[in-house]
């Protein structure tokens, strides 16, 4: 897949982490609200998990293959930062 979010193929599925009013999750709700159509586009078989709670700290979590997992705080980035981290973890499983 040629798309801009196109996952690695071990990828099984990613998971957003973040408070649904925190200042410090602001950029990440910015990035989910202006990301989320594309990635679900380029990648449609691929679960992507929205967790919001009170007081949690913006993180990103990729689960691939044979349950090997990888989390990236989020936490302080922008919108830019942001994608930058995003589509680092989900095409590198190694």
């Amino acid at each position: 897949m040629s798309g801009r979010f196109a996952f690695s193929k071990g990828l099984k599925e990613v998971r957003f982490l973040f408070c649904q009013t925190g200042e410090h999750s602001a950029a990440t709700r910015s990035f989910l609200l202006q990301n989320y159509p594309a990635m679900k586009k380029d990648n449609p078989a691929t679960p992507i998990l929205i967790r919001d709670a009170s007081g949690t700290l913006p993180k990103v979590y990729a689960r691939f293959e044979f349950g090997k997992e990888k989390s990236q705080s989020l936490e302080g980035l922008s919108d830019q930062e942001i994608e930058q981290t995003v589509s680092s973890l989900v095409k590198n499983n190694s």
